[in-house]
Formats: structure tokens, sequence, C-alpha cells
């Protein structure tokens, strides 16, 4: 009877849970669609290490008045190169000294406009170099019935959608009242993307595809590619079959190949060096499948079905993992838009930043810094896939903490630390490029730290995390004690100078003790401890030593100081701007008695008022938020995230827009979705989340991990 009675209470309970979320049609409430030229509304189809950004067409047709907004981008995670280094410049160029206490440190230093030719030559090639590559551009071409070839403004009806269930783009268009109709899609284990395009222009000879080779683009902020260099790069075209043909690339240091595969009865044609066309006769439907490879793939070529299939499979099984937010109960009329950007933020993450190395901040789809990433961005980039309960899809992008340790090691010893001293702005090789501030930042050193301890923490495959992370853990650690210098006069640990914070408002000679990598630095110490003990193993001394006498936080008149020596923090205008980053000691970090609670619910009070919004980046928004949700501010966190400011502009498509140079912005992407993530999760004392509780925000969510905690 007692069984019969359980048995009965299983089931009343299981019948009264609600149901789960309806992801598919989370999922379709946001599917793109629009009619726009805008040169801001490219969309892209990807799978995490290679991304195909399009144009109204479909295709990458009118890469020029792209130019003006986000780029038509080809971008992959191996697609590398380097300019001919002609001067054999070396670090040693660049390096200049900086006073820490007692002795001087070597940093890589960017000298542009100051020091000799050399100097300035050398950081010119050393930050440009290498730099990501933009493989090919794949268009159409149209010819109106006058025999010019069309411009972008003769088209008409255009029409563009695309599927994020499926990653399934279709787009439509007439030229002189001919419709066409072109299907864009990405293979999700291949770095090919493939089309099918139908209309009776084809059989009329007047549509063809074109494909253009360019060379390297040496500009900070770029669409990868140069189409005015035609004497530094070359192709060779090898013919295969009556359907097939593969062009060999060859630029300074790197080789690749594209392959193409189509249907029916095409020709290969060429006007221009690597300027080609694919020319169909006798149909008015043909597909093409275009493979970009490092090596010169003997395998089958996959055909348009072959991609389609792969999009149609995988993308569905992406939806389908992890976390999921439900916000189509809510009556709040910002809550559409906010879900909208959860849900675009997912795709273009999953697309742009899922390969073996850190995503740059433009992703795979221009050139932002010329294409190299930036470590102390990776917690925007990365955390929300742990949070989302999806760490298979980073974890190898994890492990390039491995790939560049002795690098790192090598920084560190030649700076006189220990461990190792994590790089800033960095391309697949791990070495940093100089810079006036990159290299003085240190609020990257401890991510490693957070990003392994949330792991423990979210009980994901405990067997093996220490075996994978413990050593750069401890190595991380060594380095953080040993970087901390003791102040004999006041008996305490300093952090800096030299140091620029991540609020990048002070010069690095002067700087001491920020108040957010106070923080951040006792949190990974103490957190290093707890890996010590799990693995049987005492405190570590020094670790310990620089715990117990890091120098308390810097306050003044009940407001956390930015950083030490700047006691006007909050009525120096200078300092009123870029991140509010000692917002960060309770957001970014976890609730912990090293900060007073008080203390920055008073500073986050005056930030909010006084604050210059207009200066601020994509990720401070939900920084912001996050703030708010530990303060117990629902309703501030809600209206922080939708904050009318011009770098919080989330486009048509998703993209996190900051300026012309910077049109897209994906720490703010992965921002929202961690900001998002703790809302829902997050309980106050009454068992509340995260949401405004006036009835209005009924959101729904499952699957979701928990976040870190000292």
């Amino acid at each position: 009877m007692i069984a019969l009675v359980l048995c009965l209470s299983v089931l009343t309970n299981c019948s009264n849970k609600p149901p789960g979320i309806d992801r598919k049609a989370l999922v379709a409430r946001h599917t793109i669609i629009h009619q726009s030229k805008d040169a801001l509304s490219p969309l892209t189809v990807g799978n995490g290490t290679f991304a195909f950004t399009a144009d109204i067409t479909g295709m990458q047709s009118f890469p020029d008045h792209y130019e003006q907004g986000i780029p038509l981008g080809t971008l992959s995670d191996w697609g590398w190169n380097s300019f001919p280094n002609q001067g054999d410049y070396t670090f040693d160029d660049v390096t200049r000294r900086y006073w820490t206490g007692q002795d001087s440190v070597p940093y890589l230093y960017q000298y542009e406009g100051e020091g000799s030719q050399r100097q300035q030559s050398a950081t010119k090639w050393l930050r440009e170099n290498p730099h990501r590559l933009h493989l090919g551009l794949v268009g159409l071409e149209i010819q109106l019935l006058d025999g010019n070839v069309v411009a972008l403004d003769a088209l008409e009806d255009v029409h563009q959608e695309l599927d994020l269930w499926t990653g399934e783009m279709k787009s439509s268009f007439s030229v002189e009242g001919v419709p066409v109709e072109v299907t864009t899609v990405a293979h999700q284990e291949k770095d090919a993307v493939a089309f099918r395009i139908a209309s009776s222009l084809l059989e009329e000879g007047r549509l063809r595809m074109r494909l253009r080779f360019p060379y390297g683009h040496p500009d900070k902020f770029s669409s990868g590619y140069d189409l005015g260099q035609p004497d530094r790069h070359s192709t060779t075209l090898i013919p295969l079959d009556a359907q097939s043909c593969r062009f060999q690339r060859a630029l300074d240091d790197i080789t690749y190949y594209t392959s193409l595969q189509w249907s029916g009865t095409a020709s290969i044609e060429t006007s221009a060096l690597h300027d080609y066309y694919l020319v169909p006769t006798g149909e008015d439907e043909i597909e093409l499948a275009v493979l970009f490879s490092q090596a010169e793939a003997d395998d089958l070529l996959p055909d348009f079905s072959a991609v389609q299939s792969s999009s149609r499979e995988q993308w569905p099984r992406f939806w389908e993992s992890g976390a999921a937010v439900d916000f189509s109960e809510c009556t709040d009329p910002i809550a559409f838009e906010l879900e909208r950007r959860v849900v675009l933020s997912q795709y273009l993450t999953r697309l742009q930043c899922t390969g073996p190395y850190p995503p740059q901040e433009t992703g795979l789809t221009m050139n932002s810094w010329h294409g190299k990433f930036h470590l102390e961005m990776h917690w925007w980039h990365a955390l929300h896939f742990i949070l989302w309960n999806r760490t298979d899809l980073i974890e190898e992008q994890l492990d390039y903490y491995h790939t560049i340790f002795d690098k790192a090691r090598q920084t560190a010893q030649w700076q006189g630390y220990d461990g190792v001293r994590w790089p800033k702005m960095i391309a697949p090789d791990g070495a940093e490029s100089p810079s006036t501030i990159g290299t003085f930042l240190i609020w990257q050193q401890p991510h490693i730290i957070y990003f392994s301890e949330l792991l423990w923490q979210n009980d994901y495959q405990r067997d093996r995390l220490a075996e994978k992370y413990q050593d750069l853990v401890f190595a991380t650690a060594d380095f953080m004690a040993s970087y901390a210098r003791w102040d004999s006069t006041d008996q305490r640990y300093v952090l800096g100078p030299p140091l620029i914070p991540a609020q990048e408002r002070f010069a690095p000679e002067t700087t001491e003790n920020a108040a957010f990598e106070l923080a951040y630095w006792d949190f990974g110490l103490r957190t290093a401890q707890k890996w010590r003990e799990r693995a049987g193993l005492a405190p570590d001394e020094k670790w310990q030593q620089v715990i117990d006498h890091l120098s308390p936080l810097p306050v003044k008149n009940d407001l956390y100081l930015f950083t030490e020596d700047a006691t006007d923090s909050y009525i120096n205008r200078d300092y009123l701007s870029d991140h509010p980053m000692v917002l960060g000691m309770m957001g970014f970090l976890p609730p912990s008695a090293y900060v007073n609670f008080e203390f920055l619910e008073s500073s986050y009070d005056v930030i909010r008022s006084v604050w210059q919004w207009e200066t601020i980046w994509g990720w401070d928004v939900p920084l912001a938020a996050m703030t708010a949700t530990f303060l117990n501010r629902p309703h501030e966190a809600v209206d922080i995230l939708l904050m009318d400011t011009p770098k919080n502009t989330y486009l048509v498509n998703g993209h996190n827009y900051q300026h012309a140079e910077l049109p897209l912005y994906l720490p703010g992407n992965g921002g929202i979705l961690s900001a998002v993530s703790l809302m829902c999760t997050y309980k106050n004392s009454e068992g509340n989340n995260g949401f405004p509780q006036n009835g209005h925000w009924k959101v729904q969510y499952e699957n979701m991990n928990n976040w870190v905690s000292y």
C-alpha cells in the first residue's frame, strides 16, 4: 500500500509539472524576416569554425555596398596569413621597461607616432600579423536586358528569411520583373556553404555565379579582404570533372584550397586574375557547393543536398540541447524584444564563437584588431555556454590555455614572475601584440580559474576536471601571487603599477590597486586554494600570504574608488566613462565577504546617475544588470538590459552595434546570455528570481546551470 501511495504521489507530481518549453515555437517566433538593402542587415550561416555572411541576394553579390556597414565575410578559424617580415622585426624592437617597486619590468609597447622608425615599423608588423584572411567572395552577377550588370538599387521585391531552427536562409528578389530565388546553407562539420538558385535568368544566360579571391587586408577594422593586390598572391584552377573543380590559393605563408561542385551543365570562365565565373547553360535552376579547406581534400565534395541535410539535422540538435528561456507569458511590452535578443544571441554565438580558439570580438564576420582575439573578452564569449549547459561546445576552446601554456610561462619568466601570464591580443600562436593598453591589463589572468570552478560547481565531468585544469589553475595562481607586490611600509600586497585596469581610463605608470582587479585576485587565489584542498594538498603558503595581506578595497565616502589613486573617482568626468567595472565586484563576481554590500550598493546608485552611458561597450549593459540582480533590484536589471543607449543597439540580424568601425560586437551577445542566466537562477531571501515580481514577468526556463559562488 505504501508503495502504491508513493507511485500515485509521483504520478500526481508529474501531472502537475508544467510542460517543457516548446523550443521550436520559441525559436520560430524570431525567424528573421526583412526586406532591407541596409548595409547593416546581412545575415550569416556557419558552424562555429566557419561562417559565410550574405547580402540581400543570399550570396556576396554587392560587397562594396556592405563595406559601409557589416562586411560580407567568409572567415574560418584556420585561415590566417602573415605579410612578409621584410624588416626581420622581433619583440626586442618594441620592448620598453616600466618601474614596479624597486625594479623594472619589460613590456611590449606600441610605438605609434613616437619612437624610432624601426620601432614604429616593428609595431605595425607585429600588430598586423598574423591576420585573419577572407577566403573568397561568392556572389551573383546578373545582366540587364541592355547588357549592363545589375546594381543593387535595381533589385526589386527583395525578401529574405533566416530560419534559425534549421540555419537555412531563403532570399528572393526580381530583376526587370524576373524573379530569382536563392537558398543558402552551411555544412555543420565541413567549412562549406551551398546554394540553390532558381530563375529563368539562368536559361537566358543573364545570371552567373562569381568567385573572387582576395589578398589579406592590413587595417585594424576591415572586411579581411583586399581585391587591389592581384600580383601578391596566386590562384590555380584545377579541373576535377564535368561538375567540379578546385582552386589552389597561395598567399605569403598560407596555401589553401577552394573546391566547387555544381549540378547540371556549366563551365568555368575567367576575365582577370583571381576572378572566376561559373556559367550555367540550359536550365532554370542550379545547385552549387563551395568547400574551403587547408588541405587538398581527396574525399567527395559535398553537394547542396548534403550541406542542407547537415544544417537541418544539426541546428535543431543545438536548440534542443542545454537551457532555454521562454518569455511568451510575460505581459510587459519589452519582454518580446528581450526574448528576441536572447534567441538571436544564441544563434550568433553558436555559429561565430565555438571553434578551437577564443573568438575575435567580431567573430567570423569581419576583422577587428586585425582578426586577433582578446583573452580578457573570453569570459564574455564563453561563460554563457557553461551557464546554458552547453559546455561541450567550448570545451575544446578552453584547451587553448594548454596550447599557449609554455608561451605564457615564458612571458612570466621574462618579466620575473612565477607561473603563467596569460596574454591579451593574440592569434592562434599565442604571441602577444605590442600595445599601449593591452599588455598592461591583468583581468584576464583569473578567467581560467573562474571557468574551471564554474564547471566544478555544476558537476561537469568532475572525474576529469582536475586532470584537465588543475595545472592551469595552479600556474595561474602562482603568477597572481607573484605579481602582487609587497608594500613594506603599509605591510600589504598591492597590484601595480604598471597596471591598466579593465576600465581603461588610467595611466599604467601610476595606477595602483584597481578595485575590480583586487576583488578578482581575492576570488582567484581563494578558489585556487580550494583546488589544492580537493587534490588533498596543503594550502599554498605564498598564495595564502597574499590573500591574508591583500590591500583592502579602496573606499572614500562609503563609495568604492575605481583605483586607489583615483580619489576623485566620482567627480572627475574622465573617470565616469568606459567600463563601470567597479560594479563587477558583485555581478561579474559572486558576492563575497571581501566586498561590502552597502558600499557597493551606494556605488551602484551613484554610477547609475552620473555615468556617461554613451561611452560604454556592449557588455557593460549586462555587467550592470548582473549587479542589479545581486542587489535584488529586478526592475532595474530589466530596465538596464533594454537601456536606450547607442551601444546597446541590437540590429535586425541580432548583432550588437557599437559604432561605424565596429558594427557588431559579440561580447554584448554573450553578456546578455550570461545576465539572463543569472536572472533566471538567482534566488533572493524570499525565493524570488531576478525578474520583477509584478505579475508581468512570468519567465519560464529549464536546464540552466547555477552561477559560481565563493
